[in-house]
């Protein structure tokens, strides 16, 4: 097995199968603003906490520039050796300039110098160049850059350590000369507020590709990986999961099976959300963990409205067999929503997820087609054997029946549906069960109501047609 060197950042090592190889060189490139330098600082002060010596050549910010950025995203640099090579204000002031000979033949031997003692004094298993596009600068031309750079990589590596490197660049074609050179290349973006990173090569190794969620903040910088269902699984456990009211476990031949994603179809204020919470209550009375992400109403008015229809959220909170979290619009990506969902199912072995609702998870994503994404994680869910409740809200009241508004029907394996229907001037409503793939189900619609001693459910109404319409007439 390859050694590696984690990054200092968890989610950029699970794309990196694991961190970087070590003594090989990195390419990270992107625009202002990007996360190029963040990445570099959490690569250097996970060597210092691993002991290890670093260096930090920075050719761009000043020294203190740098120390003061770090602590705002809350990283010590204090380990950190830096060879500070960032022009100071001194050589404007001075009037110094370059008459006669060109920069490479003034500046180029000084640099190359103060980088050599610098390894032969701290001996880094860690460096980190910032950035190398500012050698063009000490270059004749393209030809003595590429063999100047390529001549540093070289030597920092036969010196033992691993380097990360930086190019300030957004053009794919103004630094493909570094890309070819580097082990490895790390794209850093941020447009329209998103960021992302992608790996594009990695020498030695495989690594997930495609673009993936990242945020900085006051604790640093962190990589949300986009899911990929393939990479996850447990063995499948047949089993029936009830719902703890026996007309329903009638009418859907038991309940509902482990592992499968189950989508409650209605109208607004028909009663989807209380029913699949009436299968967490029962999987808190057997010592499930369950999680609700709620896009659409706050989790004090869910959690005050279920306790009135006989529902002890709270209590269920309180002995960690529920977990209750409100989603703000647009304030995560996919990704990061996905990491969320993870850490239940992963960490807190969560085993009923319910999303509360489709719609507003296509509303609050920052993303392009939401359902694509919604595939990868109900598949990535009944890998891990979590059985998915999708809440779905549909724009009809009454009149013509569809069991869902978008697309999206064939992620089920079981869809449920809630009807609002008119008797005798009076708004009823009716449940019934369209499709179950692990079972058969009860062909007929049973009345639903909500009261406050919690879901009650009637018997087979078979003697009544046009009811999928609305207005159901009584069978002679």
């Amino acid at each position: 097995m390859l050694d590696r060197l984690g990054t200092g950042i968890g989610g950029l090592d699970e794309i990196l199968h694991g961190g970087l190889l070590q003594r090989r060189a990195y390419l990270v490139r992107g625009g202002p603003g990007s996360g190029k330098t963040t990445v570099g600082l959490h690569f250097l002060t996970a060597g210092v906490a691993a002991g290890e010596p670093t260096l930090f050549i920075n050719q761009g910010e000043p020294e203190d520039e740098v120390r003061v950025n770090a602590a705002s995203i809350g990283l010590d640099v204090t380990g950190v050796d830096f060879v500070d090579l960032a022009p100071s204000g001194t050589l404007f002031a001075d009037g110094q300039s370059y008459d006669v000979f060109h920069p490479a033949e003034v500046d180029l031997e000084p640099t190359t110098q103060a980088i050599v003692e610098a390894v032969r004094r701290t001996q880094p298993t860690r460096v980190f160049l910032d950035a190398m596009t500012q050698m063009r600068y000490l270059s004749v031309d393209k030809t003595h850059f590429r063999k100047q750079a390529l001549s540093l990589l070289r030597y920092l590596v036969s010196a033992g350590a691993t380097v990360l490197f930086v190019s300030e660049s957004q053009d794919a074609d103004h630094d493909a000369d570094l890309q070819f050179m580097s082990d490895g290349v790390i794209h850093m973006d941020n447009r329209g507020g998103l960021r992302t990173v992608m790996v594009s090569k990695f020498r030695g190794s495989a690594f997930a590709g495609g673009s993936h969620s990242l945020s900085i903040g006051a604790d640093g910088m962190h990589v949300y990986p986009r899911l990929t269902p393939q990479d996850h699984g447990k063995p499948f456990v047949a089993e029936t999961i009830s719902s703890g009211v026996p007309e329903i476990d009638e009418l859907m031949a038991g309940g509902i099976e482990r592992g499968t994603v189950s989508i409650i179809s209605g109208p607004s204020g028909v009663g989807k959300t209380t029913l699949g919470l009436q299968f967490m209550k029962e999987a808190a009375g057997r010592g499930e963990r369950s999680v609700i992400y709620t896009f659409e109403e706050g989790a004090d008015v869910l959690a005050h409205r279920s306790q009135l229809v006989n529902i002890p959220i709270a209590r269920m909170m309180a002995t960690g067999t529920l977990s209750l979290v409100p989603i703000e619009p647009l304030r995560y990506t996919a990704d990061q929503f996905g990491h969320m969902v993870r850490d239940e199912v992963e960490r807190a072995e969560a085993r009923i997820v319910m999303i509360d609702s489709i719609s507003g998870f296509g509303m609050c994503m920052r993303e392009d087609q939401p359902e694509t994404y919604l595939h990868a994680l109900t598949k990535y869910l009944r890998n891990m054997g979590v059985t998915t409740i999708l809440i779905n809200e549909t724009t009809n009241i009454t009149g013509d029946f569809r069991a869902t508004d978008n697309e999206i029907s064939y992620l089920a394996d079981n869809i449920v549906y809630l009807r609002y229907i008119e008797i005798r001037g009076e708004l009823r409503k009716v449940m019934g069960v369209l499709k179950k793939r692990m079972s058969d189900f009860e062909k007929t619609m049973r009345e639903f109501e909500i009261t406050r001693y919690g879901v009650k459910v009637g018997g087979a109404l078979t003697n009544m047609r046009g009811i999928l319409q609305g207005t159901p007439t009584l069978l002679e």
